[in-house]
């Protein structure tokens, strides 16, 4: 089985420094990511054996494609019963052509949800504790490229390796 692969934005660093102030309580249950793992995914490919193709159908579909406006918040919420997240929005666009330009690599899961934009802040095994919702948050920013990434699991939080960068224009 090969490694977990997605394609990404990743916020710059004041946005992230803004996101890692919020209060984040250790009681409660509640497992937090870290710094290094706040991105929006704009597609979940799951298991892929070998990045290149998938690099390759990125660089095609991706060329000329425009930087994106990214707004973060205004507030935490829950996605589903489980986890904590911060909505990002701007990126419906951009989702669309990464989808369009890997579906041939990936088979498409029907999904009903579709794309969600949102940075994960944490997750709750029986469910995000009310006091955690609300919390104001917001920022802007623009998203200059978009990455693939590999993405380890076992053995603690995740390790997300950078395979390729594509830089918009």
């Amino acid at each position: 089985m090969g490694a977990r692969r997605f394609v990404a934005v990743w916020a710059p660093d004041d946005v992230l420094a803004l996101v890692e102030g919020l209060h984040r309580p250790v009681d409660g249950g509640g497992r937090w990511t870290r710094r290094d793992q706040w991105h929006v995914t704009l597609r979940f490919l799951g298991d892929v054996e070998r990045s290149e193709p998938v690099a390759a159908a990125l660089g095609a579909g991706l060329a000329g494609a425009p930087e994106v406006e990214v707004t973060l918040g205004p507030t935490t919420e829950r996605l589903g019963r489980a986890v904590l997240m911060v909505p990002a929005s701007g990126l419906d666009g951009l989702a669309a052509r990464v989808l369009d330009a890997t579906r041939d690599e990936v088979a498409v899961a029907d999904d009903a949800f579709g794309f969600h934009g949102h940075l994960t802040l944490a997750r709750w095994p029986r469910g995000v504790a009310g006091w955690a919702v609300g919390a104001p948050v917001t920022a802007t920013w623009t998203a200059h490229e978009v990455e693939l990434v590999r993405s380890e699991l076992g053995g603690g939080p995740a390790r997300h390796e950078v395979v390729e960068t594509f830089r918009l224009c």
